[in-house]
């Protein structure tokens, strides 16, 4: 390992993300080197922004763009120690394509828990749905985090390294006390890895049992795991939940983001028939004479 890369990862590690952030932000780090085929310390700012040029013309995702202008510019920041304004005038970000959610109704919902034949896959999945939470949330989650007394779940990994509370549903508790019973892990983790149960079952794996489960209840895919999360939101605002309660839960940051689920609800009202259609009324008028 180099210096730089060293001291990169540690100056990351200080200022608090995740190793799975760490991780994407050398590696854009090392795309860069690698292009240019010499130390980053020695591209220049003109460089980079032709790197990016060619990130664009290979057309990637703006996400992964912006991903990994977040890691070039906290390179440039912590390690090399230049000027921050600088830096923003030569690493541009694209502008980011909003995507409406698309979740599952609560019919689907249901068909999908249905058609889970293992307890950890039906545990796994109420989990993710039930309290909103992210894939990594479900998989860093700890028996102690379950905190039945309350009737909350602690998430104390969440996004940026927040912690929050969401709710816990009593027949999500009663699910996962009989998963308990039924698997009963060895390792500290809610839901642990098979071959290893000391660490937690490995995102990859989560997914997995979402597909399988998605496949076998004859539903279409919509995001993976994550639109479990989007099904969550737009079921607690249909059922008038305020937007403010819906964001703590979430762990969002900005109400903007949240926000984005009321497009999704507005959606689903104007696809709903009024009762007026069910009736038979002759619509002509007649016209009368004077």
């Amino acid at each position: 390992m180099t210096k730089l890369r060293r001291r990169f990862i540690e100056e990351l590690t200080l200022r608090g993300l995740s190793s799975n952030t760490i991780g994407l932000y050398v590696r854009a780090v090392a795309e860069l080197a690698h292009y240019y085929a010499k130390s980053p310390d020695l591209i220049s700012h003109a460089e980079v922004r032709r790197f990016l040029l060619h990130l664009h013309q290979r057309n990637q995702a703006p996400s992964t763009v912006n991903l990994k202008v977040n890691g070039l510019r906290r390179f440039y920041t912590y390690v090399l120690e230049q000027d921050i304004d600088k830096l923003s005038a030569c690493f541009l970000r694209p502008p980011k394509r909003r995507r409406l959610p698309n979740p599952y109704s609560l019919e689907e919902i249901q068909q999908l828990l249905g058609a889970c034949r293992k307890p950890l896959h039906l545990a796994f999945l109420m989990t993710a749905y039930s309290g909103g939470l992210r894939l990594q949330e479900v998989c860093d989650l700890r028996a102690e985090h379950i905190e039945s007394k309350r009737m909350l779940i602690r998430v104390n990994n969440g996004k940026g390294q927040k912690a929050r509370y969401t709710i816990l549903s009593p027949l999500l508790l009663t699910t996962l006390r009989e998963y308990w019973r039924t698997c009963r892990p060895n390792g500290p983790y809610l839901f642990s890895s098979e071959k290893r149960p000391e660490k937690p079952l490995r995102a990859k794996t989560g997914q997995e049992i979402f597909y399988a489960n998605i496949e076998r209840a004859k539903l279409i895919n919509r995001g993976g795991v994550h639109s479990l999360r989007h099904s969550f939101a737009t079921h607690m605002l249909e059922s008038g939940v305020e937007i403010t309660v819906v964001q703590k839960l979430l762990g969002h940051r900005s109400l903007n983001t949240t926000a984005i689920y009321l497009h999704v609800t507005q959606e689903r009202l104007s696809a709903i028939k009024s009762p007026l259609n069910r009736l038979d009324v002759n619509c002509q008028f007649r016209v009368s004479s004077h």
